[in-house]
């Protein structure tokens, strides 16, 4: 397939809501193999359809442990508990915030075949599809951070000699 351009914070698109998906076409099913594709070699967890220019609502996870997702119209339907912890944006790139997020959601979804999914997450994988959710909705995860954007620090790992 294709690695899609990512949209950047600045870009308006971002600050859009998009609109829900009427059908799944083979247009559709590209751009979700696309998102993959360029999520993985962006070497992201989460994709959201406007951060490749398109206002759908349509996003991928891969959190590495278990099946890949799709959610398309997906809206969190439960939620509970607490977690605090740095998050990334591929739309925001060398910058983290600290963002507190539930814990566990149940979102309610679409497959691709249009047929009612429900998908249940704890930790990270609750973590990313709210992030990716709020994408769906026009928000950045720094309009929810404790704190503004900082740079990501890399950290050296100092041999003794």
């Amino acid at each position: 397939m294709a690695i899609r351009k990512i949209r950047y914070i600045g870009d308006d698109i971002l600050k859009k809501k998009c609109k829900p998906v009427k059908a799944i076409t083979d247009s559709t099913k590209e751009l979700i193999q696309d998102m993959f594709d360029t999520m993985y070699e962006a070497n992201g967890v989460g994709l959201a359809a406007p951060q490749v220019g398109i206002l759908r609502r349509i996003c991928v996870i891969d959190i590495r442990e278990g099946d890949p997702v799709v959610l398309i119209n997906p809206e969190i339907v439960e939620s509970s508990g607490e977690q605090t912890d740095e998050e990334g944006c591929l739309s925001v790139p060398g910058k983290v915030a600290e963002v507190t997020r539930a814990n566990y959601v149940k979102v309610s979804s679409l497959d691709m075949d249009m047929n009612p999914v429900t998908y249940e997450g704890e930790g990270l994988l609750a973590r990313a599809m709210q992030h990716e959710i709020d994408h769906l909705d026009g928000i950045l995860y720094g309009e929810r951070a404790s704190e503004p954007y900082r740079d990501l620090e890399e950290e050296e790992e100092w041999e003794e000699e």
